[in-house]
């Protein structure tokens, strides 16, 4: 969006104490399903099967299964039926999903020690969303009026006019009282809020999280394997939205919102497989995760648009800052068999209790000088963290798929992938928490996705040690997407609210993978 302002102020933040907010610290949290073509095309479902250089991320255990050294590199296409592009995001996209190798070595009869490398793309975050509504007595700007008016926010006037003095206090917030509120001054209280008839939302969003996983596996007596992983995530989040509001005045108003989330993470994984019945190929998988541990930094540039007939004048404000943030444990139990040499059919079931994620405050950094080394302590978001327990909730995923080899060289897969909601139905984005997650908020909106169904199909080619493999996926997610929570001050004389209902938002997708590798 190009304007050209008649006014500008600009606010730039740096804060010692800094975290991030439930919702923003949800994207990170999920994975999607990726991986090799004969993966994804089975669901997912070979945590228990195994043989997969896919497993090294879920079950390390699965890598313990090759007999061969092998190396395959998987890459496709992403795309978002039905989306407009918006903010140099295209619905369609290729992507590079998965390169790796494991190295094979026999140490006995029916023993082998196994060592494996493989990247991964755990989350892929190019999506569009687009919300439209009515607002009947409400908007964006009465939002932080009315917290002004509940003694939310605290005022102090600086060279750029009204600055909060409260963490609830945000960048909206900020916004609204350098263009169309008046803030308190003495015993004055806030006035000016204009109520809105509708509003529009767009928001493009690109970037992945990648893992580089480093694995070692083996087994005993070929009835036990046995495998550690231990990754290292790279987070690459860019986001950009634009709100705009027509106001009831006839005016109207627009916020634009981008926000870049970068850093690393580290975590490990320890897996078993094992055959209860000696000369049976029915196999049972255990997996446990070690929650990520990630190192951010985010950055968020906002401004606001204000016109009126033909004059336009706007602010903004930005601010940077690092954080850390601690994921949940996440278990898993698999099962999977063979018959005869033509079938496999495998089922997995994972958990993960993301209300428990660990939102980090840095306190500050010292040196130590007998290990002649820099550190950084933290401490944890309570107050967010209160809020993330009650938002987000434990996520069940189930796993199903099976594979057939129909002639000498080919085989066909299918399978079914069910994620479980992640968000609490009735969870919101809370505004008055005295936390630094709310103060650094720059945008008001929030959606709580619902469950996730995933359809998964693919074909593979295999001779000479060559093979090609092809998957399709289809996912769909249904959410309700809210442009601000419901705010009220409670008044004996004049209670005022500020109400805004749900818009019916989706992320379906359309994937293709392609997988090309060789075993040696």
């Amino acid at each position: 969006m190009k304007k050209i302002l008649t006014a500008i102020s600009a606010l730039a933040v740096a804060y010692s104490a800094a975290a991030q907010e439930t919702y923003e610290n949800a994207r990170l949290l999920s994975d999607d399903l990726n991986g090799t073509a004969r993966y994804v095309a089975m669901g997912g479902a070979l945590d228990a099967l195994g043989a997969d250089i896919s497993t090294i991320g879920t079950n390390p255990a699965g890598i313990g299964l090759f007999r061969h050294s092998t190396a395959q590199v998987s890459f496709g296409f992403v795309s978002q039926p039905g989306a407009k592009g918006f903010g140099g995001v295209d619905k369609t996209n290729m992507s590079f999903d998965q390169g790796g190798f494991v190295y094979s070595h026999r140490t006995g009869h029916k023993s082998f020690l196994n060592v494996a490398f493989n990247y991964r793309k755990s989350n892929n975050f190019n999506h569009i969303l687009s919300a439209a509504g009515q607002l009947s007595g409400a908007s964006q700007n009465k939002l932080s009026a009315l917290k002004g008016a509940a003694g939310m926010l605290g005022f102090r006037y600086g060279d750029h006019g009204p600055e909060g003095t409260s963490n609830r206090f945000n960048s909206i917030d900020y916004l609204y009282y350098n263009t169309l509120l008046t803030p308190p001054l003495g015993d004055v209280a806030a006035t000016g809020y204009v109520d809105a008839d509708g509003y529009a939302f767009d928001r493009a969003s690109s970037g992945y999280i990648g893992v580089y996983d480093l694995n070692i596996s083996g087994n005993i007596s070929d009835r036990v394997y046995l495998g550690l992983t231990v990754g290292i995530h790279d987070v690459n989040y860019d986001g950009y939205s634009e709100y705009s509001e027509n106001l009831a005045d006839g005016n109207a108003l627009t916020v634009a919102d981008g926000r870049i989330i970068s850093g690393t993470g580290v975590d490990f994984k320890l897996g078993v497989i094992f055959r209860p019945v000696a000369n049976s190929p029915f196999r049972i998988g255990l997996s446990v995760a070690s929650p990520i541990w990630y190192d951010l930094t985010t950055r968020n540039f906002t401004e606001l648009y204000t016109t009126y007939g033909t004059e336009t004048s706007g602010y903004h404000t930005e601010a940077a800052y690092d954080f850390k943030l601690k994921t949940p444990w996440k278990f898993g139990i698999s099962m999977g068999t063979t018959v005869g040499a033509n079938f496999a059919i495998g089922a997995s079931y994972d958990f993960a209790n993301y209300g428990k994620t660990d939102s980090r405050i840095n306190d500050g950094s010292g040196y130590d000088w007998y290990t002649d080394s820099y550190y950084e302590t933290s401490s944890s978001d309570k107050a967010m963290n209160a809020h993330t327990d009650a938002t987000l909730k434990g996520v069940s995923t189930l796993k199903v798929g099976a594979e057939y080899r129909f002639a000498n060289h080919w085989s066909v897969r299918a399978g079914y992938n069910y994620v479980s909601p992640m968000y609490n139905k009735f969870g919101y984005k809370d505004y008055t928490i005295d936390s630094p997650g709310t103060y650094y908020t720059s945008s008001t909106d929030y959606t709580n996705w619902k469950a996730t169904n995933r359809a998964t199909c693919g074909l593979g080619f295999a001779k000479g040690g060559f093979n090609v493999d092809l998957a399709y996926q289809y996912s769909a997610t249904k959410g309700d997407f809210y442009p601000f929570s419901k705010f009220t001050v409670e008044d004996s004389d004049s209670p005022d609210n500020n109400v805004c209902q749900p818009a019916d938002v989706y992320n379906k997708r359309h994937q293709l993978i392609l997988t090309m590798g060789y075993t040696f």
